[in-house]
């Protein structure tokens, strides 16, 4: 049986096998006959933010949103839209549910899958929230969570349930009720409330709890909500590394460690910057401030190498699901720092062109002519995803997935022409 395979098999966790079963109508083998297969998909989550889309999405957006869509576009398939309580609800009782809901309506029409970020949160809460007494705050945090999963059912089925819970409780830059609950009622009771009322609302969505400190400090409160029987979906880990990439090895380390729990690992918010590192002795990221932050081509052709090895250690360890860039331009990025894959003026980066060969080269089955066999079968070896099989010669084509992971869970396609 003829076999068409993607070259890189050190992935081999990531692959699967589909048998294509080739017929005529009456259903009779069609051997010798030549077909085409070409992916569709990656079944892993390869995500960027889609903040920069609104606009577009809600018929306000330039031709420049148009152009930098169509990059976002043929890279990912993950799109993260912006919960954050402050400006989604200004005004008690007005949240930007119509603006959020045609952004969404507008990945989905492009098929993309959608998360929204975060439900819970100390930090952007609206500024209505802080006078009031904690059973109010209470009762209104129960009502924004349920709300906006109920609201976005359908679109939006995976969620950053509560975001950075383990400095929750002590944060102090700023006065917010979230924490001020948080730090009344501890840690598990703020989580289990999350999950608790989106997953009333949405019994079958992914929900995480998503951090940036990946200290034991994390692993107990995990460890502690599984205990206590909190269903957690998927563990988020940010890994902004605007003082310089931190390397395979730590960064395998910090998978390893979290992979022990047995679930999914999504690298929710990841970034690397094209310009001058941010100094090793600031300890929060967002107290490094500066007039301007520009990329650099040295920066540049440091930032494409630098995220080849990122995606490929992280793609090479089974337990993670889901790699979410947290930016496609320069333009308005997080702490104005140089960390998109297209500059300001539109044109890409080198590290676009770098991910875009090794997503959809690298880790892509090319359109790829074959023959059945003398039984009408062929065999298919790609990468977990999406595909779709022509045959010219009858007119028939048909979508097909390969899932499972590795060589010996195959699964036969029936591929034949729809009567006339």
């Amino acid at each position: 049986m003829q076999q068409c395979s993607v070259p890189d098999t050190t992935m081999a966790h990531r692959l699967g096998d589909a048998v294509l079963l080739v017929t005529d109508q009456p259903g009779q083998p069609l051997g010798d006959t030549d077909v085409e297969v070409r992916q569709l998909s990656h079944a892993f989550a390869f995500g960027n933010i889609g903040f920069d889309f609104i606009e577009l999405a809600n018929g306000r957006g330039s031709a420049g949103d148009a152009d930098l869509a169509a990059h976002w576009l043929e890279l990912f398939n993950t799109a993260t839209l912006p919960f954050y309580w402050g400006g989604f609800e200004p005004e008690p009782g007005e949240p930007h549910t119509a603006e959020l809901l045609a952004a969404a309506r507008w990945f989905a029409a492009r098929g993309v899958q959608l998360k929204g970020h975060p439900l819970v949160w100390h930090t952007l809460q609206p500024r209505w929230l802080l006078d009031l007494p904690l059973r109010e705050v209470e009762s209104r945090l129960r009502t924004r969570v349920r709300r906006e999963v109920s609201d976005f059912r359908g679109l939006i089925d995976s969620w950053d349930a509560i975001n950075e819970v383990v400095i929750m409780p002590v944060f102090a830059a700023e006065d917010n009720a979230i924490t001020r609950f948080a730090r009344a009622r501890g840690r598990f009771t703020a989580v289990r409330l999350a999950f608790d009322e989106a997953r009333a609302a949405n019994p079958s969505a992914t929900l995480l709890i998503n951090d940036f400190d990946q200290s034991s400090a994390y692993e107990c409160l995990i460890e502690g909500l599984l205990e206590s029987g909190v269903a957690l979906d998927a563990i988020g880990l940010q890994t902004h590394m605007h003082q310089g990439y931190r390397g395979e090895e730590a960064i395998l380390a910090i998978v390893d460690r979290f992979a022990r729990y047995g679930l999914p690992l999504h690298f929710t918010e990841t970034s690397l910057v094209s310009g001058d590192l941010m100094p090793p002795d600031i300890v929060d990221l967002n107290d490094y401030i500066v007039e301007s932050w520009p990329s650099t081509p040295e920066g540049e052709a440091r930032q494409a190498d630098e995220l080849v090895r990122h995606y490929r250690s992280l793609v090479s360890h089974p337990a993670v699901e889901a790699i979410t860039y947290w930016g496609i331009t320069d333009t308005d990025a997080w702490l104005g720092a140089p960390i998109g894959l297209v500059r300001a003026d539109g044109s890409p980066k080198p590290s676009y062109d770098a991910l875009h060969r090794l997503l959809k080269n690298d880790w892509w089955l090319q359109p790829t002519p074959l023959r059945t066999d003398a039984g009408g079968r062929v065999r298919v070896t790609g990468f977990r995803g999406d595909y779709l099989v022509e045959v010219p010669t009858v007119g028939a084509t048909a979508t097909f997935e390969i899932t499972g992971a590795g060589f010996d869970r195959q699964h036969e396609v029936r591929v034949s022409p729809l009567p006339r």
